[in-house]
């Protein structure tokens, strides 16, 4: 049966959209990676993943002292502008209470730079499968945050946790203190991996649909030229 050059047209014109507008989205996904690899970056090293609070009623005694603390290090308030902070991202030693969730937190800003970096192998591979590849990595890294968001809580019932938030403190139980940006801002992230990674198999699984095996990337599939009847008048005009 033959086509008409017409729909071989139209046909041939929305693939050639389609793969734009992949392309686009693919930026897009892309960009919106690389930006949250420097954010989990930020949440790694600031030490903004719990305060105190200012409205927190202590005990009788000595008052409690104001300040944040995060993975690494407890940063305290002072009269000095600038804030009295023990421990550091430098000596890559954790607060003893929170090595598991550093460890979880670092595998996953490995897992998510490690995509970014995959994204060069756009010009050696299929995209199909790079986007298939960096999907699982950013589920690994979403993973091993939500872990790690679900351990952070856990682990308050530490030494460094009472001194900067009262006796009253315990697992999930913050005392006078209270969670802030840095840990907010890894719950917002898990569900920006979820995102990503979501969007990273649907434009590989659109890949695979809009492309054969042996099409280079990028490219419609190639149109098969009408067959016609050579006893056929008309046919003999639409055909080469």
């Amino acid at each position: 049966m033959s086509v008409s050059p017409g729909l071989a047209d139209l046909s041939r014109l929305y693939q050639t959209e389609f793969v734009r507008s992949a392309r686009a989205v693919g930026v897009l996904w892309a960009v919106c990676t690389l930006c949250f690899a420097i954010i989990q970056v930020v949440i790694l090293v600031q030490p903004s993943w719990v305060g105190t609070t200012a409205s927190g009623t202590q005990r009788a005694g000595p008052p409690l002292p104001s300040g944040t603390m995060g993975l690494f290090e407890v940063c305290l308030e002072s009269d000095w502008p600038v804030p009295d902070c023990r421990g550091g991202l430098s000596s890559l030693s954790p607060l003893p209470s929170f090595q598991s969730v550093a460890v979880l937190v670092g595998v996953s800003l490995w897992a998510v730079w490690t995509s970014v970096l995959c994204l060069c192998l756009f010009r050696f591979c299929s995209a199909a499968t790079v986007y298939k590849i960096c999907a699982w990595l950013q589920l690994t890294a979403g993973f091993c945050l939500a872990l790690a968001c679900l351990l952070f809580p856990d682990s308050w019932e530490s030494p460094e946790m009472r001194v900067l938030c009262g006796d009253s403190v315990g697992s999930f139980s913050p005392g006078n203190c209270s969670i802030h940006w840095a840990y907010i801002l890894a719950l917002l992230g898990i569900l920006d991996y979820a995102i990503l990674a979501t969007l990273a198999f649907v434009l590989a699984n659109r890949q695979d649909a809009l492309l054969p095996p042996d099409a280079p990337d990028g490219e419609p599939p190639p149109q098969e030229e009408p067959v016609c009847s050579p006893c056929l008048s008309f046919c003999k005009i639409n055909c080469r």
